[in-house]
């Protein structure tokens, strides 16, 4: 391998990271891959569909295996940090989420310092919408910089924030971070998991295509990527085109597949009315100004994805509805993470996460009473506690401890360099926790106090004093 650009890519057997591959794949004049793959059963067919691309090289290993990664990154030109535990796995196996979506970042910020020259390396990692949480309407538009607020239960978009942390405050010489948004795959026609109760039908989702994502990553290792887009966080969408109401992408998920009426595959109460994620950008262009990458429709991708079904999923629509209420999808309300699972066992924790309370779910209703949901399409924007016109490199400590007042807390630090963002100063949130943040960390990514955004059961008594907060949070 030489005289291309090298790029180690992880996550190459998932969904997302199989349509990178085939990205580089159409480039082989122009790139070398090298995957780190683990050596499972699973990953070892997925990445066999690779077996012939001339320009990949595979390394057997994992993550959180240091040695390996740096012998990955050795010699590389770019970085692509896709792989990670997500949801639902993260959520039920937290210790492994943490080990491997925290500590493999970790691991590629360490192995990417040991270079010789660090700035020779482009690092990309992703994100996740899950690290916003919950934005149901009227609350549904939101950008970078917005509070970070992990639903309940939610382990992978707490180890996504935690990892965040770790790359903006890395001072590694070129780096982003990709929050993604809910990605669209032909797998999504299949899955036949719990998790789908957790979605509210009066939520939203600004949704990308996988291959349109690909193509945005391959991009992004291509000549021409303006030296504006390193040092920031950036949210991935789609669009216009891909803002859709959670119902609505019920709707016509169920049409593609030649169903005329989703409700009689469900109870209108199956479905969790809060405490899940998404939203519609008021930024997600930025990219797409930067690093132009789209192409999708949503109708195209969705055709594409029932052509890569099995028979038995393009044949939805001709089953019986009560054979799938009854034998399908009821059954899945039932399982551990279901929401009827919740509501059986009278687990009060979820159920107030999810619902509200008891008598909240009960005065959900059936579908007679059911409207569709039209947000309001007019974008608004949260209050970030500070002058956003002004220049980063113009923020002063006036302009720092307004956002720390907004907060509920304090800047304790005195000593600022002017035009410094990245330097790490120290804050006090509400609650009294000390921690350090740089400029950039807490006013262009919108994090605060570490220790309070692992309480999301917390959150309305942290919004009381957090006024940053309590633009999205509930205070009683």
């Amino acid at each position: 391998m030489s005289g291309r650009r090298r790029v180690f890519l992880t996550g190459a057997t998932g969904n997302w990271g199989r349509c990178v591959l085939r990205e580089f794949a159409a480039r082989a004049d122009r790139f070398d891959v090298v995957a780190l793959v683990l050596p499972t059963r699973r990953d070892r067919a997925a990445i066999g569909e690779f077996s012939g691309m001339p320009n990949l090289r595979v390394v057997w290993g994992d993550l959180t295996d240091y040695s390996v990664v740096e012998a990955c990154v050795r010699g590389s030109d770019h970085v692509l940090h896709v792989g990670a535990v997500v949801s639902p796995q993260a959520d039920d196996h937290p210790a492994l989420a943490r080990r491997v979506n925290v500590d493999s970042a970790r691991n590629i910020i360490r192995a990417v310092r040991a270079q010789a020259d660090p700035a020779a390396i482009g690092v990309v990692m992703i994100g996740s919408v899950a690290q916003t949480g919950d934005r149901n309407p009227p609350h549904h538009w939101g950008r970078v910089g917005d509070p970070l607020r992990v639903s309940q239960f939610d382990e992978y978009g707490q180890t996504k924030i935690t990892a965040e942390r770790a790359l903006v405050e890395s001072r590694l010489p070129r780096w982003a971070w990709l929050r993604q948004t809910g990605i669209f795959h032909p797998g999504l026609l299949q899955i036949r998991d719990a998790i789908m109760t957790h979605v509210p039908c009066g939520g939203v989702m600004e949704w990308v295509s996988a291959e349109d994502s690909a193509r945005l990553l391959a991009n992004l290792c291509e000549d021409g990527v303006p030296d504006e887009f390193w040092g920031r966080v950036y949210n991935i969408g789609g669009g216009e085109a891909w803002r859709l109401t959670n119902w609505e992408f019920q709707v016509r998920l169920a049409g593609a597949l030649g169903v005329r009426d989703v409700r009689r595959w469900y109870e209108r109460n199956w479905f969790a009315i809060r405490n899940f994620h998404g939203q519609w950008y008021t930024d997600s262009d930025d990219l797409e100004r930067l690093v132009p990458f789209r192409r999708d429709t949503v109708d195209e991708a969705l055709a594409r994805a029932v052509r890569a079904s099995p028979r038995a999923v393009r044949l939805a629509g001709k089953v019986p509805a009560a054979v799938v209420k009854n034998l399908v999808v009821g059954p899945l309300t039932r399982q551990p993470r279901g929401t009827m699972a919740w509501i059986r066992d009278n687990d009060d924790a979820r159920i107030r996460a999810y619902f509200g309370s008891h008598a909240e779910w009960r005065a959900i209703g059936d579908w007679s009473t059911f409207q569709p949901p039209a947000p309001d399409p007019t974008q608004r924007l949260l209050d970030h506690g500070y002058d956003e016109t002004k220049q980063p490199a113009r923020w002063n400590r006036d302009d720092l401890a307004g956002v720390a007042d907004f907060r509920g807390g304090q800047l304790l630090s005195e000593a600022l360099v002017p035009g410094d963002i990245a330097t790490r100063l120290r804050w006090r949130c509400a609650q009294g926790h000390e921690f350090l943040g740089s400029p950039r960390l807490i006013l262009a990514a919108g994090h605060w106090c570490p220790e309070c955004v692992k309480d999301p059961a917390g959150y309305p008594k942290q919004a009381i004093a957090n006024r940053f907060l309590a633009q999205v949070e509930p205070t009683s």
